[in-house]
């Protein structure tokens, strides 16, 4: 079997990608990534993921050969500034650095459209997905709001600016 290949997802093949990855994911997964126990994709929420327009939501997939899709990293913005991104990789696929793929892939593909700021939500016990930010994102700044581990990074030449929010950070930590 050749390596994974991550590429960016278009909107006709968003909806087979969308289906394969959840149907993929543990129910202990599934919890992780929607933050609630989510048996079966409801429909007003499947509508939103397989709405990739490419700039106010864009994608990319990780494919493994000839079994179709393994991962997904999605960005939800309104084309510049700030956007909101989520990751899944498939449980037979977790732990192989899939999600350090395309997390990374996802910030390069932010930037790109014009993004200068990545956001994302974690629930506590998700030790991973914080552990993956803070790998591919350094120099992201997480904060605990009371239920879930919020964290924001600056990408492009906004990651470079060194603020006085980064130097409290840095102390704080």
């Amino acid at each position: 079997m050749s390596a994974p290949v991550v590429r960016p997802l278009d909107r006709a093949r968003a909806g087979a990608t969308v289906d394969a990855v959840f149907a993929g994911l543990s129910p202990r997964s599934r919890y992780l990534r929607f933050h609630s126990p989510v048996p079966h994709l409801p429909e007003s929420v499947r509508a939103r993921l397989v709405d990739v327009d490419g700039r106010r939501h864009a994608a990319v997939v990780a494919e493994a050969g000839g079994l179709g899709p393994i991962g997904l990293a999605q960005l939800f913005g309104d084309g510049h500034g700030t956007a909101d991104i989520a990751v899944a990789v498939m449980d037979a696929w977790q732990r192989r650095g899939i999600g350090r793929r395309l997390l990374t892939a996802l910030a390069a593909l932010a930037e790109e459209i014009g993004y200068t700021e990545l956001r994302g939500s974690v629930l506590p016990e998700n030790v991973a997905m914080q552990r993956l930010a803070r790998r591919v994102l350094p120099w992201a700044r997480p904060w605990f709001d009371g239920e879930t581990v919020q964290f924001v990074a600056p990408i492009g030449p906004a990651a470079w600016t060194v603020t006085h929010e980064d130097l409290l950070a840095d102390l704080v930590r």
